[in-house]
């Protein structure tokens, strides 16, 4: 018997979706900020092997002289991406989703599971509720990876009004490398995210639009009762 459940409230749906429009425009508006001092690259002895982005990669984007404009983007779109996070846990502890999300003493065991399952070679799913394991791994670095965000890129912003921070990301320059790795993460966590997200099929994605979705409930046994009620002592 197919049921109608609620999954996701409404507050954990809206700071799903606005925060992806918003990171998006922060990775693009990083990008023209980049531009402007590309030095990462893969280099031994005097020659560069491998730099991250090459100039055709520029050039196709349109990026190259537009440092001003990405500068305007990255700090006002800083402040949503911010507040929309800072909202989002906030929920969660209130509201005790983060029961749900924060990983247990079982979840890196069972997480394991998970990724050997999706891969089809275990044919056994392991035990979920809301969020398997891998998920609540997934979600809970992924705040920690927006803390850090925020972090190195106001130590990069204001080294000096910010030194403390500065110094705690171990100076500006590993500071910059540490915010460009983290959106590096980014990246790869939205592209195993949608993957998941196709491989989990269309209950799930429709349960992150509407709140609700549709599960498989087996029909509670009926109890008959034998007693004889009208027999007397």
């Amino acid at each position: 018997m197919k049921v109608i459940k609620e999954k996701h409230p409404l507050v954990m749906r809206w700071t799903h979706w606005v925060n992806f429009p918003i990171l998006a425009i922060m990775i693009w508006s990083g990008m023209l900020i980049y531009w402007a001092n590309d030095e990462y690259s893969i280099t031994l002895f005097g020659h560069t092997y491998v730099r991250f982005f090459p100039d055709w990669y520029y050039q196709w984007l349109h990026i190259p002289q537009r440092l001003a404009e990405g500068m305007a983007f990255h700090f006002l779109f800083m402040w949503f991406f911010a507040l929309n996070g800072f909202f989002y846990v906030l929920y969660t502890i209130i509201s005790g989703e983060w029961r749900q999300l924060v990983p247990n003493r079982h979840s890196f065991k069972e997480a394991w599971l998970v990724l050997l399952h999706d891969l089809h070679i275990r044919k056994t799913a392991p035990p979920q509720d809301k969020y398997n394991a891998a998920q609540r791994i997934a979600y809970t670095a992924i705040i920690i990876m927006g803390v850090g965000s925020l972090i190195t890129g106001l130590a990069i912003y204001k080294p000096v009004q910010f030194n403390w921070l500065c110094w705690l990301c171990g100076g500006y320059h590993l500071a910059r490398i540490w915010h460009f790795v983290l959106t590096i993460g980014y990246v790869l966590f939205f592209l195993v995210h949608v993957v998941q997200v196709i491989l989990a099929g269309w209950n799930n994605f429709r349960s992150v639009i509407s709140g609700f979705e549709v599960v498989n409930e087996q029909p509670q046994p009926v109890v008959e009762n034998n007693s004889n009620e009208d027999e007397k002592v």
